[in-house]
């Protein structure tokens, strides 16, 4: 199951988040790793200020529960998959797929 985050302009640099608080219960957060799909379908691991299919990935942070990620760039009408695997105190593994819509607004 994907989800979906608000659409993005290219010329925005964006914060979007995920928050994990229903699935830990009083376990922690630990780790946090994004992915993009590049133009094969392809989900690409994504490191600060790499570009995938034409959006840019500035950073990741960890706050609490939720892990967000910052983004630039990325082409006009274009869907991206844009993925987030966590890892919690307790060693569990948790990922989810979102799609991000990149539009002129």
């Amino acid at each position: 199951m994907s989800y979906k985050w608000p659409d993005k302009d290219k010329d925005e640099i964006t914060d979007f988040s995920v928050d994990w608080s229903r699935f830990l219960g009083t376990d922690t957060l630990s780790a946090a790793v994004w992915f993009v799909n590049d133009a094969d379908g392809v989900k690409t691991e994504v490191e600060d200020a790499e570009i995938v299919n034409g959006l840019q990935f500035v950073q990741g942070t960890l706050s609490g529960k939720v892990s967000t990620a910052r983004f630039s760039l990325g082409t006009n009408n274009t869907r991206y998959i844009v993925t987030c695997q966590i890892t919690t105190g307790a060693g569990l593994q948790y990922e989810r797929s979102i799609f991000l819509r990149v539009k002129e607004k």
